[in-house]
């Protein structure tokens, strides 16, 4: 079986594969750019595999007049720029200490013992710079049939970096079989272990989840996460149930994770969210539960986040939108209101002017944000 794309033969990519063969190494596309290719998925980051420590590939690429960056040197880790590509090019590794957090590695010069410390078989395969798919583990299979499985004891895998119970769940997601469901023995390390994840930075468990959120289809796996024990371990009283109409609502729209983990509710505390992720989510968990009409809701939040706060609210209500919902939603992100604080002066001043100036916003977005100034200054 072999692979091809234009990532493949990109020259930058070629002539870094070259470089290190010609010094008598052995270098390898691995992992996702392998995975994604067999798919038939976008390939965006090209990883490669090499016997070459980093010291060595770092000499050698400067020499091919390359630009070598020592992004994760002591994990055997050097982003290599070729033809204006980077590459992250690493050294065979092998585990010699893991506490489930980090990992003390040693490099190696088998393909075998890289290939047993990744986390999933479909990701211990392994390419040829013509595209030649090597499998050491004979993972292969697993990937054909969109099966996520651990390499070896799931246990032990899940032991040495306990993330990879978020990544399990996360890579179902993206890349399993939604027919032939989670892989059974997986799940139930995932939920022996699940408190493991308490040992998992907030910044490691957010990235995790954002990306999950952010598959085409989370639902399933959410809702096997909280069949394990996990969903509560990383969203304390969250709830899934709404989660799989609003990805019914929102197949034609882009799948912005922070719309999805509105309607799952639940403590975010274990997260960390930026200043405006926690901000619109706090804004969408709002609307929600608000009777604000799609025309306030695009007034008061923007278009983007009037869009995602109605479908949010119709899955949490399990109704559809209410007709014309996304035109309403755009008109009032437009719409400004017509009454400025000089209207009113100088008849008004200081609190009084701010308690008009209210009133006449809450009559203004009543009539759908229909009422004109003069209306308004009428009423006034």
């Amino acid at each position: 079986m072999k692979l091809a794309g234009d990532w493949l033969d990109h020259p930058g990519t070629q002539a870094l594969m070259q470089a290190l063969e010609a010094a008598g190494h052995q270098a390898l596309f691995v992992g996702g750019c392998v995975r994604n290719a067999l798919l038939g998925e976008p390939v965006s980051d090209v990883d490669i595999a090499t016997d070459a420590t980093p010291e060595a590939l770092s000499t050698l690429a400067e020499t091919a007049g390359f630009k070598p960056v020592p992004t994760g040197i002591d994990h055997g880790t050097v982003t290599v720029v070729a033809g204006g590509k980077p590459h992250e090019v690493t050294t065979f590794r092998r585990d010699v200490e893991t506490d489930g957090r980090r990992a003390v590695v040693a490099f190696s010069t088998r393909i075998e013992e890289d290939a047993h410390r990744r986390d999933f078989t479909m990701n211990a395969l392994y390419a040829d710079r013509h595209g030649a798919v090597i499998d050491p583990l004979h993972g292969l299979p697993d990937l054909q049939a969109r099966r996520v499985r651990f390499v070896g004891d799931p246990e032990t895998r899940i032991r040495e970096d306990y993330l990879r119970i978020l990544r399990f769940f996360r890579f179902h997601a993206c890349y399993g079989d939604p027919e032939g469901g989670i892989d059974a023995e997986g799940l139930a390390a995932c939920s022996a272990l699940a408190d493991g994840l308490d040992l998992i930075s907030k910044e490691r468990v957010t990235a995790e989840l954002r990306k999950l959120l952010s598959a085409r289809d989370p639902a399933p796996a959410v809702a096997a996460m909280a069949q394990a024990g996990v969903l509560a371990r990383v969203l304390p009283g969250a709830d899934p149930r709404a989660l799989a109409p609003l990805v019914h609502l929102d197949a034609e729209e882009h799948p912005r994770w922070l719309r999805r983990l509105a309607v799952l509710g639940g403590d975010t505390d274990i997260l960390r969210l930026s200043k405006a992720e926690a901000r619109d989510l706090t804004a969408l968990r709002t609307a929600i539960a608000s009777a604000d009409t799609p025309a306030v809701l695009g007034w008061r939040l923007g278009e983007t986040l009037g869009l995602d706060a109605i479908l949010a609210r119709a899955a949490s209500l399990g109704a559809p939108p209410p007709p014309g919902w996304q035109d309403e939603v755009r008109r009032g992100a437009s719409a400004r209101f017509p009454v400025i604080a000089a209207d009113l002066m100088p008849g008004l001043q200081g609190e009084a002017l701010g308690a008009r100036m209210k009133e006449l916003q809450g009559r203004w977005l009543s009539s759908g944000l229909m009422l004109s100034r003069e209306d308004l200054l009428k009423e006034a």
